[in-house]
């Protein structure tokens, strides 16, 4: 028995790491879109971003339908719509406020999780996660303090209703990979396709001559490849991969770190700073957020 422990001790908790790491590249995604969003749009920016990403995982795409390995991927088209709206929500709030707020307040899908999960299969959360969430929306209101009062925007909104949208992200994907013959690159890239093609399609729409107006600035273009390699390919690949290894409620609550490192970086990056009503806000999401890990 004792041989056995210590054999199963080696083993690195993988998708948990993998978790962190999406948590810290995550984080720093939205202090470089927020300096992106100075170049192009929204509409611009998430094409670039996820049709670049298909781009990538394209060959990969195609092997796994040549050989029937995602006979299942018409499925996949689903969380690729609730991604776009997403994504459209998220970095259209975050055009509307500060990275450090879009950051703390986007890890409320950590809460909004269990409530979902409560719907879909009945699952009670029990009354702690009650008496979180509405702590959280005390945190929140102290969180949009400014000198003159609650500043609560529409950037601010659009942040909870991404936040509301990623938990039935995870629920759904947990699902789909669950009761789906569709393997995780798969997945990715049609999620990147769905996405890229929407925003593209929206932009078409909207402003067609902004795709002959790109910018040609050095730190525009980094910024896009690290959001897609760090942010977009390997992020998503990851989550899906956990989602696979573990629980919707763990993925959730594993990516609660999040919101630190945005913050973190968003100080650093982009020079923002919170006041001591704003500073106490963030720290009773983020209590809310640990004990609700600690919990699960």
């Amino acid at each position: 028995m004792q041989l056995t422990l210590s054999r199963s001790a080696k083993h690195l908790p993988m998708a948990e790491l993998l978790l962190l790491l999406v948590a810290i590249v995550w984080g720093s995604s939205y202090a470089l879109t927020k300096e992106t969003l100075v170049y192009v749009s929204v509409l611009a920016f998430l094409s670039l971003r996820f049709l670049l990403s298909f781009i990538v995982l394209s060959p990969l795409l195609m092997r796994d339908l040549k050989s029937g390995a995602s006979t299942d991927w018409p499925k996949a088209l689903i969380t690729g719509a609730i991604l776009l709206t997403i994504f459209l929500s998220e970095i259209y709030g975050l055009s509307r406020t500060s990275a450090a707020n879009a950051a703390f307040l986007i890890s409320l899908f950590v809460l909004f999780t269990p409530f979902l999960q409560w719907l879909t299969d009945g699952q009670y959360p029990g009354h702690q996660i009650f008496i979180l969430a509405l702590c959280s929306v005390g945190g929140i209101f102290l969180l949009t303090w400014q000198q003159q009062g609650i500043n609560f925007n529409t950037g601010d909104a659009l942040i909870l209703i991404a936040a509301l949208l990623r938990a039935l992200l995870v629920i759904c994907t947990k699902s789909i990979l669950h009761n789906a013959k569709l393997t995780l690159t798969s997945l990715t890239a049609i999620q990147s396709a769905t996405v890229g093609v929407g925003a593209l399609t929206l932009l078409l729409i909207t402003n067609p001559q902004e795709l002959w107006q790109l910018p040609a600035v050095a730190s525009f273009w980094l910024n896009i490849s690290y959001l897609v390699v760090f942010c977009t390919l390997f992020a998503f690949f990851a989550q899906n991969y956990a989602l696979k290894k573990t629980s919707a409620c763990r993925v959730s609550l594993l990516m609660g770190s999040e919101p630190i490192f945005g913050a973190l970086f968003a100080m650093h990056w982009l020079g923002e700073s919170f006041n001591q009503t704003q500073f106490i806000g963030a720290f009773i999401i983020m209590g809310c957020i640990f004990y609700a890990t600690l919990r699960r």
